[in-house]
């Protein structure tokens, strides 16, 4: 949990997708309590995560948050008049004490989730609400931040400072600090309800993910991939069912499970699970916790005269308002429902050839989509994994961000640094040229019980001058099925590209130059831009001859199979961005539709028949587990971001592939950290990309990238 976002009121977003743990104990426990001590050991000190404990967390999460509005009173009990330096300077600089403790509440609430943390995330969620309230909240706060900014319009500030200032006053007027006090009443209770709601709905699709696991035995493993099996063997053998293999109902599991097995009646069964968590019409159904969600989004953004939740919540985003944001879904989606259409006419005469009298459904979509892979592109998947090595894939990782940020990585001695459990590795990085240390990097990367799923980054620390320019500490975390002991981590390409995506947030954590923590937060429809466009360079031809290596024999993957996957490269992207767009579309459709005529289980079911969704394909997240958008605020109405980012992306890899130097251009990539990475939020996105490029960005190469037709200019 990032500093930054704990004070700009974003706080109140963060927190609630978040919340937290714990037992009580007294204050002269809380002396002893390690989630409140100041960080020891090198790197500027590092959290103690070996000594980190679920009854530890609601201790040290009440007192920090006790401790940070003592700090806030102090800058609001300044008889001097509000300045940037006494009012901005010392907020700015305010909740390290918190936001310590919430870095280990997001490795529990993340990492190592149990019934016991999710106990006391319910316990605290109440009291997070109200401690964010406070000081969004705050009167005297606000009006000492309202004084600063008033005379920045007069006098402008510095550019940093300035930034800061706007990005402060903003958030403040976004989470009322301008009602009336009776208003302002109503809107914590909102918000109080509200954070109350994101961690039922979050623990509810973590017990559907625990509570269904299909187990297959020997006779059902008919097209399975060797690796999937013995990893199947050995998870079901750590959940006491020893001579079995299990399914799990992650992503990670079912993916690779409905594109490989022949069994289709099993496979209905695992899509089913996955497809309706949360939607079991059981004590963790999800639906009424949406209804209740959207209404209280609704009346709490209309206490601020907006007419809709997107209305308010895209004003300081890229899109500017839900209008843009629907144009660009709206121009992709007609191109994506006819690729759909040609990509089940040609599953449906592949399972015809084979004689296997069935009418494709969706949990044949990804089965039968494989066979035409092989068939149209010769291109197998599982060959493919043959040369994705984890290991090896770090590596390429690294050698990536030396040559675009000269960045160095180095395993960092054993036990020097304290992890949360014996999977995670970490890596000092430095400076290729001067060996200044920049920061560590943590990797958390196999699935297991209590983890959620998919994959992330976050930073335990991050850069700012104003805290002492101390070094970032960064992580990513995947889901990668741990292999049976001895064999290697083989993962698919998605998977792979997955692993790029994630490293260019670490990257954009580890870039970071500014001075000023909330220049460290981000705008939701560009934070993904930076992490999209690192995936390009997996594909790269210096990527692809040092590092895809064959895991046996060690040999570069062949040039003609590489041919094949560039060749595939927009295969199946009816798929994958109908699947996609089918949720952002929800998304605002969510948001900008009267609640009080909203059941969401038909409301999904009837807008996705307006849109003309095919029957072939669902949702990527299905409303009842659409975590992104109901377990906090962070992506509500803000999913169709990937694909604005995308925009981006497809435009920038254009510029890169056009340069002298292609993809390790040294201008680009100069231009790449100055502009795009190491300003975080000191400089407004747009602005920023213009400077990168010379122009705002076009959705044309987006559109070639994924082998659509490019709209002709009207």
């Amino acid at each position: 949990m990032k500093k930054e976002i704990i004070k700009s009121l974003g706080i109140f977003a963060l927190v609630a997708g978040f919340q937290a743990n714990a037992q009580e104990q007294n204050h002269e426990q809380n002396m002893d309590n390690i989630l409140l001590a100041e960080w020891t050991g090198p790197y500027a000190g590092v959290p103690a995560f070996d000594k980190m404990k679920v009854e530890l967390v609601k201790p040290a999460m009440l007192e920090a948050m006790e401790k940070h509005l003592a700090e806030i009173d102090e800058i609001t009990s300044n008889p001097e008049p509000a300045t940037f330096e006494n009012t901005i300077v010392p907020f700015e600089d305010s909740g390290d004490l918190l936001n310590r403790v919430f870095t280990y509440y997001g490795i529990f609430s993340s990492n190592i989730s149990s019934p016991e943390f999710r106990d006391v995330q319910r316990e605290l969620s109440p009291e997070i609400s109200e401690y964010s309230s406070k000081i969004s909240q705050n009167s005297e706060l606000f009006e000492r931040i309202k004084t600063v900014f008033e005379n920045s319009e007069e006098n402008p500030l510095p550019a940093p400072e300035q930034r800061v200032i706007d990005l402060i006053y903003e958030e403040f007027a976004m989470e009322g600090a301008n009602l009336n006090e009776e208003d302002k009443k109503r809107y914590a209770e909102i918000n109080s309800e509200l954070s109350e709601l994101y961690t039922k709905f979050s623990n509810n699709v973590l017990a559907e993910e625990e509570n269904y696991i299909v187990y297959l035995t020997e006779d059902q493993l008919s097209g399975l991939p060797e690796s999937y099996i013995k990893a199947a063997a050995s998870t079901a053998e750590a959940n006491g069912e020893a001579g079995k293999y299990a399914v799990t109902n992650t992503r990670s599991s079912m993916d690779p499970f409905l594109t490989y097995s022949d069994e289709r009646e099993l496979r209905e069964k695992v899509w089913n699970n996955y497809y309706s968590r949360g939607d079991n019409d059981d004590e963790f159904d999800n639906n009424e916790v949406i209804k209740k969600i959207l209404k209280l989004r609704d009346e709490r953004v209309e206490l601020l005269g907006y007419d809709n939740f997107a209305q308010w919540r895209l004003q300081n985003r890229m899109a500017k308002n839900p209008e843009n944001a629907m144009e660009l879904m709206e121009a992709v989606w007609p191109a994506a429902l006819a690729r759909v259409e040609e990509e089940v006419k040609d599953m449906q005469a592949v399972a015809d050839s084979e004689g296997a009298n069935i009418e494709i459904k969706p949990w044949d979509y990804r089965y039968y989509a494989e066979k035409v892979r092989k068939e149209k592109y010769d291109l197998d998947s599982e060959e493919v994994k043959e040369y994705l090595e984890l290991g090896n894939l770090t590596d390429a990782l690294f050698y990536t961000a030396g040559e675009l940020f000269n960045f160095e990585f180095q395993p960092v001695e054993e036990g020097s640094v304290p992890v949360f459990h014996e999977d995670v590795n970490v890596w000092e990085v430095t400076d290729k040229d001067s060996g200044e240390l920049i920061g560590l990097w943590y990797l958390d990367p196999f699935a297991r019980q209590g983890k959620r799923s998919g994959a992330w980054a976050t930073t335990y620390r991050s850069y700012s001058e104003l805290e002492g320019a101390k070094p970032v500490l960064a992580s990513n975390n995947s889901n990668f099925i741990k292999p049976a002991p001895g064999e290697p981590v083989l993962v698919s390409w998605d998977d792979a590209t997955t692993f790029f995506h994630e490293f260019g947030h670490a990257l954009h954590f580890l870039a970071a130059d500014i001075k000023y923590p909330t220049l460290n937060s981000g705008v939701r429809d560009y934070t993904e831009f930076q992490s999209q466009l690192l995936e390009r360079w997996l594909s790269t031809d210096e990527v692809i001859n040092r590092y895809l290596k064959h895991h046996e024999t060690g040999e570069i993957i062949p040039k003609e199979l590489v041919a094949k996957i560039k060749k595939a490269s927009t295969f199946n992207q009816g798929f994958e961005t109908t699947e996609f767009l089918a949720s952002a579309l929800m998304d605002m459709k969510y948001h900008t539709t009267d609640p009080d005529k909203i059941e969401p289980r038909e409301f999904e079911k009837e807008t996705l028949y307006e849109l003309g969704m095919p029957d072939e394909i669902v949702m990527r997240h299905r409303s009842p587990h659409f975590g992104h958008v109901f377990s906090g605020e962070g992506y509500a109405t803000g999913y169709y971001g990937y694909l604005w980012a995308d925009v981006l992306t497809s435009d920038a890899a254009e510029a890169f592939a056009e340069s002298p130097g292609g993809f390790y251009d040294e201008n680009m990539a100069e231009k790449l950290v100055k502009y795009l990475f190491a300003p975080r939020n000191a400089m407004d996105p747009a602005e920023a990309y213009r400077k990168f490029r010379g122009r705002d960005a076009k959705i044309d190469a987006l559109m070639r990238d994924r082998g659509f037709p490019v709209p002709e200019d009207k």
